[in-house]
């Protein structure tokens, strides 16, 4: 049996010619699959197909090593039904022992054949991280942002935020006119961003904005925006909650440790369902918070629990996707849209204490596993990456 290996560049290639209605989908598969999983109980849950063990870490003078493997078995669901032999992936990141590593995180995974077991596919894995991050939180903003968001505001300049913001700018092509990008230094990483983008959506401005400049720019900013995504490693908060109008929709992808806030917990709290004295409140649209998984973001997500979320006030995405999901003609489409129309009538003055909707991910082991078998299946269908043939006899 013969090996495929797929370089940065063969990905790049690949990964550009899935559409971000595509990714989504494969996104949904995941988070349908993973909420419908949340709710077995541990024998079902041994049946289900679904596996991803904790993640091994191997720490040395450099470096620490991680080790994440994970697995989404045999589907009939409608969502899942491209999924209907299983994928099994098992993902090799380093991370750098240096906080000023400016090169970013060396990833491969390694991809198995569903039959035989043995090694299918490696797949450099640097930017489908990011790549998988940003079809999911797109996602999040298709299923409960606003319809048509016209102004961006991006806290972040790593791969994370190329990936969220070009995805973002290519679903909504139509609307969006405006994005500003916060970051904590104007360095090279942060204009090349804006560079890039700018040549990929010249009908998009692009304004670059340090964390250090006049409050006021910054403030104006985030008043402004209809979605705002925050990509850092921040541990306070990046603005204060009363800068952020109601209807907007907040994208939380950077924390992954409890020591870490990139929002304070009054954002965190208008976005809660409540009827306790204790919480915030609101006379106008139900708010609401949302997560890739409850599990993971009680333990990970410095926000929430320096908030003390919950579990029953937070929803996993994949209980919103609806079971006739699926593509047409490009697009996502479902007869049961459960879009929560947060931002569809905007009041005529902002409303900078009313609810309105985030998305908190910490990632999970399957999106991997779904990111990574999806290009190696184009990357088979195009006939891209280098063959070795024999490899296994």
């Amino acid at each position: 049996m013969s090996l495929l290996i797929l370089s940065a560049s063969d990905v790049d290639e690949i990964t550009s010619t899935l559409s971000p209605e595509s990714l989504q989908l494969t996104m949904a598969n995941v988070f349908h699959r993973l909420s419908s999983y949340s709710k077995l109980d541990d024998e079902s849950k041994r049946e289900s197909g679904v596996h991803m063990p904790p993640r091994i870490s191997i720490p040395t003078a450099n470096h620490t090593t991680l080790f994440m493997p994970a697995r989404m078995g045999p589907s009939t669901d409608r969502v899942d039904i491209r999924n209907h032999q299983g994928e099994t992936a098992v993902k090799v990141v380093s991370v750098p022992s240096r906080q000023d590593d400016t090169r970013g995180l060396p990833g491969t995974t390694v991809v198995l054949d569903e039959e035989t077991g043995v090694v299918k596919a490696v797949v450099n894995a640097r930017k489908l991280t990011a790549l998988r991050n940003a079809a999911g939180s797109l996602l999040s903003t298709t299923l409960v942002g606003p319809p048509k968001p016209r102004n961006i505001v991006a806290f972040g300049a790593g791969q994370q935020m190329d990936a969220h913001l070009d995805l973002h700018i290519r679903h909504f092509s139509s609307s969006i006119s405006e994005c500003t990008i916060i970051n904590r230094r104007l360095n090279e990483r942060a204009t090349s961003l804006q560079r890039n983008l700018s040549s990929k959506h010249p009908g998009v401005v692009f304004r670059l904005l340090g964390s250090s400049e006049e409050s006021t720019s910054l403030e104006n900013s985030v008043k402004d925006a209809d979605i705002i995504i925050c990509a850092t490693s921040s541990t306070s908060p990046l603005f204060p909650s009363e800068w952020v109008k109601a209807g907007t929709h907040v994208i939380l992808i950077g924390s992954y440790k409890p020591t870490m806030h990139e929002v304070d917990s009054n954002l965190i709290l208008r976005s809660i369902k409540t009827s306790g004295d204790n919480r915030l409140s609101s006379s106008s649209r139900m708010p609401a918070l949302f997560v890739d998984s409850r599990e993971a973001c009680l333990e990970e997500a410095g926000e929430l629990i320096q908030a003390r979320i919950k579990p029953d006030e937070m929803v996993e995405i994949g209980e919103l996707i609806p079971a006739d999901l699926s593509m047409e003609n490009g697009r996502l489409t479902s007869q049961a849209n459960p879009r929560l129309e947060a931002n569809e009538n905007r009041d005529s003055e902002p409303d900078y204490e009313g609810p309105i909707t985030v998305f908190k991910s910490v990632g999970i082991g399957l999106q991997d596993v779904a990111i990574a078998s999806a290009v190696v299946n184009r990357a088979l269908e195009m006939g891209i990456g280098t063959p070795i043939p024999n490899y296994d006899g």
